[in-house]
């Protein structure tokens, strides 16, 4: 099983021109051009190995961020550097902010098998972990058998397979995947889920997946920007809120999202912040309304 620990640094919010996150039109360039953000992303994952960040998160849908990390990595070649990303989602953007449709969802087998391909050739054997992106409980990727003898198969490699989930019902979908069997042998062995101070309720079911083995990774701990500006939350919200996930006894990773060396550095003072998430408990909303509420969000 994949050791690793703390925060780690996701590359949704630099991989491509546009994202959803309040406050980002302020913190990339203005022409957002490939090379661009090549230099942000490698500025980024210079910082962060050098502060002791060692999981790395991305995405066949963030744009060129597979890409990005994995040039990184040949020029420095980290033998320690942990990296994961996902499958289920097509970019079709095509660089542009304003596209009518950023992304395309589908968990069936043609697309996995076409987007490991389109993986595995820019990160060959770096890649350690393979999510399926944002299921829900209703995605076929929780009862296609077909699909689970292919995810076998690239675990037989040496791949760790997970999921990543989204949505009110995070909860279920998990529970779902953690009675998954292939020849009687769990086939997820890593979770990565949205859990905040607003939206905490995927909780139980990620200390579920903890305790039967998994490796548990905290994506949107910020709640994609809105946790960053609220006050309440003391001088560095950023920091307690990823403090709060990183205080939950299940949580092995906990994603930064940070589009800059400040915002990164930020982020990773919550590595020594005490905090009490009981303590801001009233923060949450019912699911369904921070979930409606986040689908609202802008790309910028």
């Amino acid at each position: 099983m994949i050791s690793v620990r703390g925060i780690g640094l996701g590359l949704a919010a630099v991989g491509r021109p546009g994202y959803i996150n309040l406050g980002r039109d302020a913190d990339l360039p203005a022409e957002r051009t490939v090379e661009a953000l090549r230099a942000r992303v490698f500025e980024l994952l210079d910082d962060a190995y050098a502060r002791g960040v060692r999981y790395f998160d991305v995405a066949r849908s963030y744009g060129r961020a597979e890409q990005f990390l994995a040039d990184w990595l040949r020029k420095h070649a980290h033998d320690d550097a942990v990296v994961g990303s996902k499958w289920g989602y097509t970019y079709t953007a095509e660089w542009r902010v304003d596209a009518e449709v950023h992304e395309v969802k589908d968990h069936g087998v043609a697309t996995f098998d076409r987007q490991i391909g389109e993986t595995q050739d820019l990160l060959g054997d770096r890649l350690d972990i393979y999510h399926i992106h944002s299921v829900t409980p209703e995605s076929p990727a929780l009862t296609d058998r077909v699909l689970h003898r292919r995810l076998a198969g690239l675990a037989a490699q040496g791949v760790v397979v997970g999921l990543s989930t989204s949505g009110p019902s995070q909860a279920a979908a998990i529970r779902e995947a953690l009675a998954v069997r292939v020849d009687g042998e769990p086939l997820f062995r890593s979770v990565q889920a949205t859990w905040n101070l607003l939206e905490p309720s995927a909780g139980p079911a990620l200390a579920e997946a903890h305790d039967a083995g998994c490796l548990v990774i905290v994506k949107e701990a910020m709640a994609n920007g809105r946790l960053a500006a609220l006050r309440s939350l003391g001088e560095a919200p950023d920091a307690v809120a990823l403090a709060a996930a990183l205080a939950q006894p299940w949580a092995n990773v906990v994603l930064s999202g940070a589009a800059t060396a400040g915002q990164l550095e930020s982020n990773l003072r919550a590595l020594t912040m005490p905090v009490d998430a009981e303590s801001f408990a009233e923060l949450a909303e019912p699911p369904g309304e921070y979930w409606a509420r986040r689908a609202g969000l802008a790309w910028s």
